[in-house]
């Protein structure tokens, strides 16, 4: 079994506190996850007539809605990256 944890560094002993960029990113991309699931839910990247692709189409779906949600966040999403943002740097001062 790997050990999951990694190898401490020579600095250490120094503050390891997430810099507010990496929590930014880690923010927009929890956003981008739920978006994706949200357009799955609702149906998003399914069509089921004539010109449906199969299960081909069906096997690339999740990434057309991941790629939708992507841009949806970049163009302001509903907000989740603020509240996730907010929640992640009290977390942080916390620690």
């Amino acid at each position: 079994m790997t050990d999951p944890l990694p190898p401490l560094s020579a600095d250490a002993g120094r503050s390891n506190a997430p810099r507010p960029a990496d929590i930014r990113t880690a923010a927009r991309e929890l956003e981008t996850t739920f978006l994706a699931e949200m357009l799955k839910s609702a149906g998003f990247g399914t069509q089921e007539n004539s010109f449906s692709g199969g299960p081909g189409e069906r096997q690339f779906a999740s990434f057309q809605r991941e790629a939708v949600a992507r841009e949806m966040v970049e163009a302001g999403g509903i907000g989740l990256t603020a509240a996730f943002v907010e929640a992640m740097m009290e977390k942080a001062d916390d620690g």
